[in-house]
């Protein structure tokens, strides 16, 4: 009879796993579990980018194909980064509905579609949020013919809204607090449906972020005939947005962004960035790459900041080019934060 010792021995042997010989489970694949869309992106060569197409100032394809507005110079910048090349960008027009899906089944590598950064988006919609590139706020457009001047005066009218933004619950919300019950909100699922409704006269009144209403007023064939109501319904803080649990992707988005404010801080711009390579000012050397390794610990080049000045400018920049000249939208929030701003970037060291 053997013994107890030798019993529990045999015990554990046989119900150990048959794994050393083919017996196992398989063997996990270590580059699904490590792979980040950075080097997906990187050996792909070219970077693709959800965006809206149909907001001015923001992201506009026009009748040559061509994108322009802050939204495409941020998809640009990541470009300059990656590839020292801004125009190695694929755009993707997305509708409202379509940019989360796109986002969570890789159609798209980065989403930068004036898109609100919010809790639920932040959580339950899976979704990584950059630094805001733009704090907004929503509002209402109607003709001066409708003689609105404030909320109350829109009881009983009908409201233009984009189905499935925050807009159409923000519109509700605000119309619920002020005891409004009688209004008629009309829903489309495209902002070029929207507006030719609004312009066709089936809305006494369009509601979108303020500095898409006053985009859009901007291209009307009658720009007089229309007014933005004082009124400001919510905080929409605008930014790129990509998938969550890769934070080596989100990392790169996250400081490729904070390159525009901090360059701008710095007062580095696209047209004197070669008088700064021979600065001696530590702060300014480690934001070129001239010093140290930043780039590198996120995989990136150590000139990712360069590139991307060089390429696309500075955040004042940006905003002069894309907002500020072609819409006369002051900067207001969109400042930096040593001009009264919101805008402040880490350091960078």
């Amino acid at each position: 009879m053997l013994k107890k010792p030798y019993l529990i021995l045999i015990t554990l042997l046989l119900t150990m796993p048959l794994t050393a010989c083919g017996g196992g489970g398989e063997t996990p694949d270590p580059t699904t579990a490590t792979t980040s869309r950075l080097d997906t992106i990187k050996q792909r060569g070219t970077l693709i980018c959800g965006v809206n197409g149909e907001v001015p100032g923001f992201s506009f394809v026009d009748e040559n194909g061509q994108y322009s507005g802050l939204d495409v110079d941020i998809c640009r910048a990541i470009a300059a980064a990656l590839f020292d090349d801004p125009e190695k960008v694929e755009y993707r027009k997305l509708s409202a509905q379509e940019r989360f899906p796109a986002v969570q089944s890789g159609e798209v590598d980065v989403l930068n579609r004036n898109t609100t950064w919010t809790i639920s988006r932040d959580t339950t919609n899976g979704m990584e949020f950059a630094p805001t590139v733009f704090y907004d706020g929503q509002g209402i457009m109607v003709t001066t013919a409708s003689g609105v001047a404030d909320m109350e005066g829109l009881a009983g009218k009908s409201i233009c809204v984009l189905a499935g933004t925050t807009t159409e619950q923000n519109l509700a919300d605000q119309m619920r607090k002020r005891g409004i019950e009688d209004y008629n909100p009309v829903t489309f699922e495209d902002v070029d449906a929207l507006y030719a409704a609004y312009q066709e006269g089936r809305c006494e009144g369009v509601t979108a972020d303020r500095s898409q209403l006053v985009a859009r007023r901007s291209i009307l064939p009658n720009r007089n005939d229309h007014a933005i109501l004082n009124v400001v319904l919510s905080k929409e803080p605008l930014g790129p947005a990509v998938k969550n649990n890769d934070s080596a992707w989100f990392d790169a988005v996250k400081w490729i962004t904070f390159s525009l404010i901090q360059a701008e801080e710095l007062g580095i711009n696209s047209q004197n960035i070669a008088t700064f390579e021979t600065s001696e000012d530590p702060n300014v050397r480690r934001f070129l790459g001239l010093d140290d390794k930043l780039g590198e610990g996120m995989g990136l080049p150590n000139d990712f900041a360069a590139r991307v000045v060089k390429h696309v400018g500075n955040y004042g920049e940006v905003y002069e080019r894309n907002i500020g000249e072609p819409l006369g939208l002051d900067r207001g929030p969109n400042n930096l934060w040593t001009e009264g701003g919101l805008l402040y970037s880490p350091p960078f060291r």
